[in-house]
């Protein structure tokens, strides 16, 4: 991979941070970065744009950590019957919009 692909790469990064920033809610993000990841996984992309978006865009906007970070909470306080129905909704809710993203980029195609 070339050199100006990791740094294209830092900027998506740099840029979906921002964003994550700016929007400021979890579940908002993990949304459209669904939405968007299912989107973008049926177009038919260079290798370097895919690394672009994904491990550059969708891996910073989307994070990981935010997930856990807000599930984390709720465990803290003990409340584990609220945790199992965020768990299990939030991974359920983001595979339908990854799956609807996808729909849609098959449609437009």
């Amino acid at each position: 991979m070339k050199i100006k692909n990791f740094i294209y790469i830092l900027l998506a990064a740099y840029l979906a941070t921002f964003l994550r920033l700016i929007i400021d809610n979890n579940f908002l993000i993990s949304i459209i970065g669904s939405f968007l990841v299912g989107f973008f996984i049926n177009r038919r992309l260079s290798y370097s744009t895919q690394k672009i978006l994904f491990s550059g865009f969708f891996s910073c906007f989307t994070s990981f950590s935010g997930f856990i970070y807000f599930l984390y909470t709720i465990l803290n306080r003990g409340d584990w019957i609220k945790f199992i129905i965020f768990f299990n909704l939030i991974i359920i809710i983001n595979l339908v919009t990854m799956l609807f993203g996808f729909w849609i980029s098959r449609k437009i195609t």
